[in-house]
């Protein structure tokens, strides 16, 4: 009897490959909104892609001390 010619492929896992360690957070941004996170990414020296302007803009809105006598 004949060898067979099957090939034994490892076995992939299903959907797109992690790309990072850190969990996704999604967010909704109105146009509105989205246009002045783009607008300020375009006047930044290194330009970066929305995703890094948000998360700058983040970072710098948590160093910011909180206005006195603001209520929520």
């Amino acid at each position: 009897m004949a060898k067979s010619n099957t090939v034994l492929h490892k076995k992939r896992g299903r959907g797109r490959p992690a790309t990072g360690h850190d969990p996704t957070t999604t967010i909704r941004l109105s146009p509105e909104f989205r246009e002045k996170v783009d607008e300020w990414a375009e006047r930044q020296d290194d330009k970066p892609p929305r995703s890094e302007a948000i998360r700058r803009l983040v970072e710098l809105g948590l160093t910011v001390a909180p206005k006195r006598g603001r209520t929520k």
